[in-house]
């Protein structure tokens, strides 16, 4: 596996038309850390040097755009996919405040509906960012996700960590609750938890692999931030860009990886022998 958010060697820099890391102030909190932002962005750089016609994206439960805008205005084609009507009416907003919206499409369904939404083989990167920890059957939203995924695509998912579930709960004098999503086969609370399962870090790796994938990064996504008190860094002068730094550190160095509160995997299709 590379190493979080460091450059592939070989790779070819971003074009001169896509800016650094995309949404790398705080307005785009929602986009995940900078570690996150600055691996999807490399999977799109290297998509859009790779083919003539730009990168094309599929944003699977995408909501109302917090990465499909952003990255369309780096000149990526982005189709979203969402179950919800008042967020894709929100997407089709932000995406004609920004200028973009002849490069995103919003499409109402879900994971379970992907091949009637999209066509196979039809997106470069495709991002599944809070999904597997929602759906009934990963391995077959999972397939369904590789199908979409023209040869030479990735895959970028972002999953609910366990270990970090556990922690704040616990920190929170929930005790039994830390103790049930601790030893649950599936990570949950209870039945009544949201989520359907959480993931550490052999799981969503095992996951992928049984799917056909070959798994590039896993790294964690707020692995401190969400232990930080907000206070602190309103009034510490500097105090948020230290803690994007320790994020970004912390991101990748175990056992810290492994207690983030999300843990983000990014995987590409296993060559045919």
């Amino acid at each position: 596996m590379s190493t979080p958010g460091a450059p592939t060697p070989g790779a070819p820099s971003a074009r001169a038309s896509l800016p650094p890391v995309p949404g790398t102030d705080a307005s785009q909190a929602g986009a995940g850390s900078l570690a996150v932002r600055r691996a999807v962005h490399q999977l799109v750089c290297r998509a859009a040097h790779g083919g003539a016609q730009g990168c094309r994206v599929l944003d699977v439960g995408g909501g109302s755009g917090v990465w499909a805008v952003p990255l369309a205005t780096t000149g990526c084609s982005v189709t979203v996919v969402e179950p919800s009507p008042d967020a894709l009416a929100s997407l089709a907003r932000r995406a004609r405040e920004a200028g973009v919206s002849h490069l995103v499409t919003g499409v109402q369904g879900d994971a379970d509906s992907l091949a009637d939404a999209v066509a196979d083989a039809s997106a470069d990167v495709v991002l599944a960012h809070g999904v597997l920890e929602v759906v009934e059957d990963v391995p077959a939203t999972l397939a369904a996700l590789v199908a979409a995924l023209a040869p030479a695509g990735a895959l970028s998912v972002l999953v609910a960590g366990r270990a970090a579930a556990v922690l704040h709960r616990a920190l929170a004098g929930r005790i039994a609750d830390a103790q049930h999503v601790l030893t649950d086969p599936d990570g949950r609370v209870g039945p009544r938890d949201p989520l359907l399962r959480r993931f550490d870090v052999a799981g969503i790796e095992a996951a992928l692999v049984a799917a056909g994938l070959v798994v590039q990064l896993v790294q964690g996504d707020a692995v401190v931030s969400d232990l930080v008190p907000w206070p602190v860094l309103e009034t510490a002068p500097g105090s948020a860009a230290a803690l994007a730094e320790l994020e970004l550190h912390a991101s990748c160095t175990s056992p810290l990886r492994e207690m983030a509160s999300r843990l983000h995997a990014v995987a590409t299709v296993a060559p045919r022998p």
